[in-house]
Parts: structure tokens; C-alpha cells; sequence
């Protein structure tokens, strides 16, 4: 089972954001973490980063390790204009980008874009087949998007989705990949999830976003009564949790760094 980061940029005092992204991103790489991924969120009244535009930053740093997005809300964004700057992600960071997309659950994020909340299930298969047919050089609207050289056909794609069947389906058997949530799945739920995954055919599942920090129950931030899974505990007792995590049959585990302490990197590099 393989080791990522996931590394959400908080509002720090003294400390420049872009600093800290670059202090974090070059670390994940030097200690050969599996990859990087960013998630996608606003309107929810905190400071955010665009996902995309922070992706551009972290092909700069980074040359070997995968990148991706866990996950980009489909429905909130132009499929098109959407799909020039995933092939735009695709281009510069010389193909280790791993696109995941999710229909979204917030609807503060859809109010203030304007965006059918209700209709989100249907809006991420209609978008995300107009974007896959862009990627493929289809004039969907108008004239075709033009790729880059090599890039031709889009990245790879996983989805973030529950564990129902057509969700599962449409992640093993046209996409590459499900990815489940430390946030709101149980391991009893990503369990059955796996089951019906590998029945499908499906050969790469991702856990994201398992909230970590070694500090103790005073770690700022804690979201240890919240989260379904999560390594708020002793470096020794996160070995065990990942354990039983690696039993299940999942192939990535996404742990979150906590962006105030980016040393701790090098005691969850130790999990392995």
C-alpha cells in the first residue's frame, strides 16, 4: 500500500503561503512519498486556493512524484474552459497528474457560482463526457481544443463517489480509479465498496484525506471526533490503524499534513 500527501494551505501569521507550499512539496518528494494531491472547496468562509492554479505550483517544485486532486468538484466549472486547464495540468507536470473529480456535497460552494446543487449527479456525467470528448480533440460547442503533443486523450481519471454500484461501475469499468473519503466513510463502508470495486474490475483504490498530527489531543485543528477515519494518535498506534487499513485491500492511502507543522512529515514517512 502505497503512502500520498494531501496538503490543504491554511492562513498562517508570518508565514507566506507559496513558502510553505514549496517547503511542503519539495519535503513529500525528498522523503518519496507517492504523490501530492490538493482538494477543491470555497465559499465556506475560510481563505482557499484555486486547485488548479496550485497544481501549476507544485509542477514547478516536483519532477517525480504523482500529483492529484482529491477531488475537483465537476459540476461548479465550464467543461470545456475546465478541460483546457486540465490538459493544461496534464502538459506540465509531464503526465503524473491524476485528475480526480467528484460531483461535490456542499451546496454553499454551488450558491455562489450559481450552480444546480440538486442536479449535480447529472451535471458531473454530462461534464465529464464533454470533457473527455475535448481531451479526445471533439469541437463540443465550436472549434476543437488543440492539445499539446503527448497529451492527447486527457489524464488519468478517478472519481470520488459513495460506494453505490453506479458509482462503483463507472469508476472500475471507464475511469481509472475510485477514491473514497477518510472524512465520511467508515471502514466497514470502503470494505463493501472495495468488494464491489474488485468484482467490477476496478485495480486502483485511493482512501483521501485521513487528517494526521502526532501532537496529541491539544493538536489545533482537531478533527478527531469528526472525521469516520483519521491519525490523531501516537506514530505507533497510526502504524496499526494503517494496518488494518492495508488488510482491507486499498492500494493509496492519502494522509493529510497538517500545514502548520510540516515537520511532522518525516514521522508519517515513517509509517511505511
Amino acid at each position: 500500500m502505497r503512502l500520498g500527501i494531501v496538503c490543504i494551505p491554511r492562513e498562517l501569521p508570518g508565514v507566506h503561503t507559496i513558502d510553505r507550499i514549496v517547503q511542503i512539496a519539495r519535503k513529500t518528494e525528498e522523503l518519496d512519498f507517492a504523490g501530492l494531491w490538493v482538494t477543491d472547496a470555497f465559499a465556506r468562509g475560510s481563505a482557499t486556493l484555486d486547485p488548479i492554479a496550485y497544481l501549476g505550483v507544485l509542477c514547478g517544485v516536483t519532477s517525480r512524484i504523482e500529483l492529484g486532486a482529491c477531488v475537483i468538484q465537476v459540476p461548479l466549472r465550464h467543461p470545456v474552459e475546465h478541460a483546457h486547464r486540465v490538459q493544461s495540468i496534464n502538459e506540465l507536470s509531464r503526465g503524473r497528474f491524476i485528475f480526480g473529480i467528484g460531483s461535490g456535497s456542499t451546496k454553499h460552494d454551488f450558491d455562489a457560482v450559481e450552480a444546480d446543487f440538486d442536479a449535480r449527479f447529472k451535471t458531473m456525467t454530462r461534464y465529464l463526457d464533454i470533457m473527455k470528448r475535448t481531451f479526445n480533440g471533439e469541437g463540443v460547442y465550436g472549434n476543437p481544443l488543440t492539445a499539446w503533443p503527448g497529451t492527447e486523450g486527457g489524464p488519468r481519471i478517478m472519481l470520488g463517489a459513495w460506494r453505490s454500484q453506479r458509482w462503483i461501475d463507472l469508476s472500475a469499468k471507464q475511469l481509472n480509479g475510485w477514491i473514497s473519503s477518510g472524512i465520511y466513510s467508515a471502514p466497514g463502508d470502503i470494505a463493501i465498496g472495495l468488494n464491489m470495486f474488485r468484482a467490477a474490475g476496478g485495480t486502483r483504490a485511493v482512501l483521501a484525506n485521513v487528517f494526521t498530527d502526532f501532537r496529541g489531543p491539544d493538536a489545533p485543528n482537531s478533527r478527531a471526533a469528526v472525521n469516520k477515519i483519521s491519525l490523531y494518535c501516537t506514530p505507533a498506534e497510526a502504524k496499526d490503524r494503517l494496518k488494518r487499513l492495508e488488510d482491507l485491500g486499498l492500494d493509496d492511502v492519502l494522509l493529510m499534513v497538517p500545514f502548520d507543522a510540516p515537520e511532522q512529515l518525516e514521522a508519517m514517512r515513517g509509517l511505511a
